[in-house]
Protein backbone atom coordinates (compact mmCIF):
# COMPACT_ATOMS: atom_id res chain seq x y z
CA UNK A 1 0.00 0.00 0.00
CA UNK A 2 1.15 3.39 -0.98
CA UNK A 3 1.94 5.40 1.91
CA UNK A 4 -0.72 8.03 1.75
CA UNK A 5 -0.59 8.49 5.30
CA UNK A 6 1.72 10.82 4.87
CA UNK A 7 -0.79 13.45 2.97
CA UNK A 8 -3.33 15.62 3.69
CA UNK A 9 -6.01 17.32 1.42
CA UNK A 10 -4.56 20.94 0.08
CA UNK A 11 -8.29 22.01 -0.41
CA UNK A 12 -8.57 24.93 2.32
CA UNK A 13 -12.13 25.21 2.22
CA UNK A 14 -11.90 20.91 2.71
CA UNK A 15 -13.63 19.55 6.39
CA UNK A 16 -10.46 17.05 6.03
CA UNK A 17 -7.91 20.38 5.09
CA UNK A 18 -4.66 19.45 6.99
CA UNK A 19 -5.84 16.04 8.48
CA UNK A 20 -2.99 13.14 7.47
CA UNK A 21 -3.63 9.44 7.51
CA UNK A 22 -7.68 10.73 7.83
CA UNK A 23 -8.43 7.80 4.70
CA UNK A 24 -9.78 10.27 2.56
CA UNK A 25 -7.16 10.37 -0.13
CA UNK A 26 -6.54 8.01 -3.27
CA UNK A 27 -4.60 8.36 -6.26
CA UNK A 28 -6.67 8.65 -9.23
CA UNK A 29 -3.99 8.62 -11.60
CA UNK A 30 -0.46 9.00 -12.53
CA UNK A 31 1.34 12.00 -14.34
CA UNK A 32 4.09 13.37 -16.43
CA UNK A 33 7.37 11.95 -17.15
CA UNK A 34 8.28 10.94 -13.42
CA UNK A 35 4.93 8.99 -12.94
CA UNK A 36 4.08 11.69 -9.74
CA UNK A 37 0.44 10.48 -8.00
CA UNK A 38 -2.63 12.98 -8.39
CA UNK A 39 -4.32 12.59 -5.19
CA UNK A 40 -8.37 12.62 -4.79
CA UNK A 41 -9.65 13.40 -1.71
CA UNK A 42 -12.84 11.73 -0.71
CA UNK A 43 -14.73 14.49 1.01
CA UNK A 44 -14.62 17.42 -0.96
CA UNK A 45 -13.52 15.66 -4.69
CA UNK A 46 -10.40 17.73 -5.25
CA UNK A 47 -7.74 16.66 -6.73
CA UNK A 48 -4.15 17.70 -6.36
CA UNK A 49 -0.18 16.45 -6.95
CA UNK A 50 1.17 14.74 -4.53
CA UNK A 51 3.84 17.31 -4.33
CA UNK A 52 1.59 20.35 -3.70
CA UNK A 53 2.20 21.98 -0.76
CA UNK A 54 5.95 21.26 -0.93
CA UNK A 55 9.09 23.21 -2.35
CA UNK A 56 8.85 20.65 -5.07
CA UNK A 57 5.62 21.55 -6.24
CA UNK A 58 6.00 22.95 -10.03
CA UNK A 59 9.94 21.60 -9.79
CA UNK A 60 11.27 21.43 -13.20
CA UNK A 61 14.71 20.23 -11.86
CA UNK A 62 15.14 16.45 -10.41
CA UNK A 63 14.56 15.80 -6.77
CA UNK A 64 18.08 15.64 -6.39
CA UNK A 65 19.43 18.52 -7.76
CA UNK A 66 16.76 20.58 -5.96
CA UNK A 67 18.09 18.77 -2.56
CA UNK A 68 21.32 19.35 -3.68
CA UNK A 69 20.87 22.87 -4.32
CA UNK A 70 19.00 23.36 -0.63
CA UNK A 71 21.71 21.41 0.95
CA UNK A 72 24.43 24.00 0.11
CA UNK A 73 22.10 26.77 1.01
CA UNK A 74 21.97 25.52 4.40
CA UNK A 75 25.60 25.12 4.61
CA UNK A 76 25.60 28.98 4.32
CA UNK A 77 27.32 28.46 0.48
CA UNK A 78 26.61 31.48 -1.56
CA UNK A 79 24.50 31.77 -4.52
CA UNK A 80 26.89 32.02 -7.31
CA UNK A 81 29.15 29.43 -5.74
CA UNK A 82 26.35 27.12 -5.23
CA UNK A 83 25.31 27.86 -8.82
CA UNK A 84 28.91 26.91 -9.76
CA UNK A 85 29.00 23.14 -8.00
CA UNK A 86 25.08 22.58 -8.56
CA UNK A 87 25.37 23.33 -12.21
CA UNK A 88 22.13 25.70 -12.33
CA UNK A 89 21.80 29.21 -12.47
CA UNK A 90 22.12 32.34 -9.94
CA UNK A 91 18.29 32.76 -10.17
CA UNK A 92 17.47 28.69 -9.66
CA UNK A 93 19.38 28.92 -6.30
CA UNK A 94 17.39 32.36 -5.43
CA UNK A 95 13.98 30.55 -6.23
CA UNK A 96 14.24 27.70 -4.53
CA UNK A 97 15.73 28.96 -1.52
CA UNK A 98 12.76 31.44 -1.53
CA UNK A 99 10.03 28.13 -1.95
CA UNK A 100 11.92 26.06 0.73
CA UNK A 101 12.02 29.04 2.75
CA UNK A 102 8.31 30.03 2.99
CA UNK A 103 7.60 26.17 3.09
CA UNK A 104 10.06 26.30 6.12
CA UNK A 105 8.26 29.35 7.68
CA UNK A 106 4.97 28.27 7.02
CA UNK A 107 5.41 24.84 8.69
CA UNK A 108 7.03 26.70 11.99
CA UNK A 109 3.74 28.29 12.39
CA UNK A 110 1.66 25.49 11.76
CA UNK A 111 3.43 23.74 14.35
CA UNK A 112 3.94 26.45 16.84
CA UNK A 113 0.34 26.86 16.94
CA UNK A 114 -0.17 23.53 18.35
CA UNK A 115 2.32 23.94 20.83
CA UNK A 116 1.63 23.21 24.37
CA UNK A 117 2.45 26.46 26.56
CA UNK A 118 5.76 25.41 28.56
CA UNK A 119 4.34 25.63 32.19
CA UNK A 120 7.92 26.36 33.83
CA UNK A 121 8.15 29.85 31.63
CA UNK A 122 3.94 31.25 32.22
CA UNK A 123 4.40 33.93 33.95
CA UNK A 124 1.91 34.36 37.05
Amino acid sequence: MDELCRFCCQNEECPDYGKRGHGNLTVCMRYGPHQRRLLYCRTCKDRFSERKGTPLFDARLPAAKVVEVLQHVAEGVGVRQTSRLVGVSKDTVVRYSLRAGAHAQQLHDELVAFSPQDRGSAVR
